[in-house]
This record gives C-alpha cells, sequence and structure tokens, in this order.
C-alpha cells in the first residue's frame, strides 16, 4: 500500500474484543498474568505495553524497519541510542547538529563516557581524517537544524559500510513520509515525535527504528534498563496526531515555499535557507532523495541581535518558540534558544550566528503569515 495509506492502518489490528477502529489506550502500569510466568504477551508498561507498540508498529512500517521503540522524548531516543553501545566509543555528528544533541553529546564527553567529532557530513576527507581506532557511529541530520544543509545520505551511507560504522539518521524533519534513510543505507533511524508525527504541541516523545533485529534488541534493552519509554497516553496521542500528517504535511510545505519566495531577495534579509529555492546549495540532492522539501524555512536578518530581537518581536502569528513541526507557525533564535546548548565557538563555526532566525511554517491562511512576515520586518 501507499505510505499514506498506510499511515492510517498500520499496526491497528489490536482490539480483537471490541473491534474499536482506533487503538485503544491501555493507561495501565501492569497486566495480570493468567498463572504464574503465563501472560498474554505484555506484563508491565515500562517493558511493553499495546498502545505504545501500536505506534512503534506503525513507524517501522513506514521507514521500513524491523522494528522501533517509542521514547519519553527526542533526546531520549539520542540516549537509547548510546546507552546500547559499549563505552569509550567516539562518534562523528554533523557539525550544524541540532542543540540537544550537542549538549547531550558534550556531557557524555565530559563524564568519560565517549569523544565525539564535529563533522561536515558532505566532506569525506574530513569524515576520514576524524577516524579513530573506537569510532563507531557516524551520525546525521537531513536537513540539518536550522541551516537546513543537505547531507549526501547515500555518500555516508556508504563511508559507513566501508569503515564498518554505524549509521544514524535523525529524520524529525523529513518524516518516514519525505524521506527514508534506510534506502540510503541507515541502521538506525531517530524522529522527535513532538514534531511532525504527532504535529498538535500537545505532548513529548520519540522514536528509534531499527533496520536490523540486532539493533532492535539493544534499543529495546537499553530503553528498558534506563527507563527512558514513552507513556501510553503520550503514544495515543502520536498515533491521533499521525492520521492527518499527511494531509498536514501539504499544507506545511505549501506555505513553507511561498514563505520562502516572500523572503528571498527582502531588503531587511541577508540569506534565505530553504531546500525548495532553486539557489539553495543543496536543492539538487534534496529533490532526489527527499520526496518534499519540509515545512522549516531559515532566513538571516540585516542588523544582527538587535534586528532579530525586534522581529520576533513583532511578530504576531509566528509564536516565539523552542519548538517545530506543529500546526501552529512559530519562530525561533537559533543562538539563544535551539542551539544554545551547542558551545559558542560551534555555533559560529558553522554559521549559526545571532541573526540567523528559524520559521516553523505552520497551516494557517498563507496571506495572513506573509502579512505577519510583512509587517513584523517593517519594523527592523
Amino acid at each position: 500500500m501507499d505510505p499514506i495509506t498506510r499511515l492510517i492502518h498500520a499496526g491497528q489490528e489490536l482490539d480483537s474484543a471490541y473491534n474499536s477502529i482506533t487503538a485503544p489506550l491501555y493507561q495501565t502500569s501492569v497486566f495480570r498474568y493468567e498463572a504464574l510466568g503465563v501472560s498474554k504477551g505484555y506484563e508491565y508498561s515500562r517493558a511493553t505495553n499495546p498502545t505504545r507498540h501500536v505506534l512503534e508498529s506503525l513507524i517501522a512500517d513506514l521507514e521500513g524497519g524491523v522494528g522501533a521503540v517509542a521514547c519519553a522524548t527526542g533526546v531520549a531516543t539520542f540516549t537509547t541510542v548510546l546507552a546500547a553501545f559499549d563505552g569509550n566509543i567516539h562518534v562523528i555528528i554533523s557539525h550544524d547538529c541540532y542543540g540537544g544533541a550537542a549538549r547531550l553529546l558534550g556531557l557524555m564527553q565530559e563524564q568519560g563516557k565517549l569523544t565525539f567529532s564535529f563533522i561536515d557530513l558532505n566532506d569525506v576527507t574530513a569524515m576520514q581524517a576524524a577516524l579513530r581506532p573506537e569510532t563507531r557511529i557516524v551520525w546525521a541530520e537531513s536537513p540539518t537544524n536550522p541551516l537546513l544543509n543537505i547531507v549526501d545520505l547515500t555518500r555516508v551511507g556508504e563511508f559507513a559500510r566501508q569503515h564498518q560504522l554505524t549509521f544514524i539518521v535523525d529524520n524529525t524533519f523529513m518524516t518516514p513520509l519525505l524521506q527514508r534513510p534506510f534506502d540510503f543505507g541507515a541502521d538506525i533511524i531517530m524522529h522527535s515525535t513532538t514534531k511532525y508525527i504527532n504535529g498538535h504541541a500537545d505532548l513529548i516523545s520519540g522514536v528509534v527504528v531499527a533496520r536490523e533485529e540486532a539493533h532492535l534488541k539493544k534499543l529495546q534493552f537499553a530503553a528498558k534498563a534506563f527507563g527512558l519509554v514513552a507513556s501510553p497516553f503520550d503514544c495515543w496521542l502520536a498515533l491521533r496526531g499521525s492520521k492527518t500528517l499527511a494531509l498536514r504535511l501539504k499544507q506545511h510545505q505549501a506555505n513553507a515555499a511561498a514563505v520562502a519566495d516572500f523572503l528571498n531577495g527582502h531588503e531587511k534579509v541577508d540569506a534565505v535557507f530553504y531546500p525548495g529555492l532553486a539557489s539553495h546549495p543543496g536543492h539538487e540532492l534534496a529533490a532526489r532523495q527527499q520526496k518534499g522539501f519540509g515545512g522549516v524555512v531559515s532566513l538571516r536578518i540585516k542588523g544582527g541581535l538587535a534586528a532579530a530581537k525586534t522581529l520576533l518581536g513583532a511578530a504576531k502569528v509566528f509564536g516565539i518558540a523552542d519548538s517545530l513541526g506543529g500546526i501552529e507557525s512559530t519562530i525561533n533564535h537559533s543562538a539563544t534558544m535551539s542551539h544554545y546548548g551547542m558551545p559558542r565557538a560551534q555555533r559560529q563555526a558553522v554559521g549559526i550566528t545571532d541573526d540567523v532566525i528559524r520559521l516553523s511554517v505552520g497551516i494557517e491562511a498563507i496571506e495572513d503569515l506573509l502579512e505577519d512576515l510583512a509587517q513584523a520586518l517593517e519594523k527592523v
């Protein structure tokens, strides 16, 4: 079936008692054994829960994996993945990765649990130079947050296989409907389901998907051991939200394209970052490995931090917020919000400077979004 159809039906065959058309919410911590050592497959919700299993089955089906683990937060997916590896490993990660990933890796490096290197993953020479005997992971985002750089996933996948590394991709911005990293050699895929998969800004959760059974078992054990799993209610919310993902993505992308066109060449904007623009350096690559260009547009405002503050303060429909991917439009100052956890020197090195603003373009009427940006830019 088409992924849009599977999004509605995959993993839903759960309620044999009453044939509920939606997955029931099993809001319970424990399940009664039928006899000592005999259960119906569920015993304790930290280990397994039927509602969580439906969400895991759905995302694994859409991504083409063997299974998944739903986690308490998006960052908990990062923790689950790292916990599934032995200590003292080295990680190669996108040099302009999400600030939360940088914060977590920085903390674990300070604790002596691992080391990591920020690398431009489109620079094979730099990746080769970063290799160490203890390197185990190459970790990509594509598009990256917030500069929307496009990583050549096929090339990184080939590099990972050549050096026997586990290739991990954060697919939050694209969702399985717009990009399937397993097709390009990824071993593990992560999502913050807080964002587009849920889409309604009313939960925090994540999902990590494995291509092979060996990785899945390690991820399941790590999540159970560390207690990183998502609650049944949050899984139920994510399932509810996911039903309209295909419809929402159409409007997100249509609005984002219009916003990017409006900002491109605006007298108060130095640069616009959106892969859907033909002028974007990753446009052709994005068109090959993605089925769309997403709903996030970033820009570099003329006038630096002062101008950025003015723009954020003047926006009315675009609410100042840390997250993205919801039906409502939000505006974010990356250096002091989403990427505050990344060391300033690294932010500066990759271009996440004080003049960078990230827009998560929602599904409101495009006329209202453009009018809001126009009036806010007039005040800069």
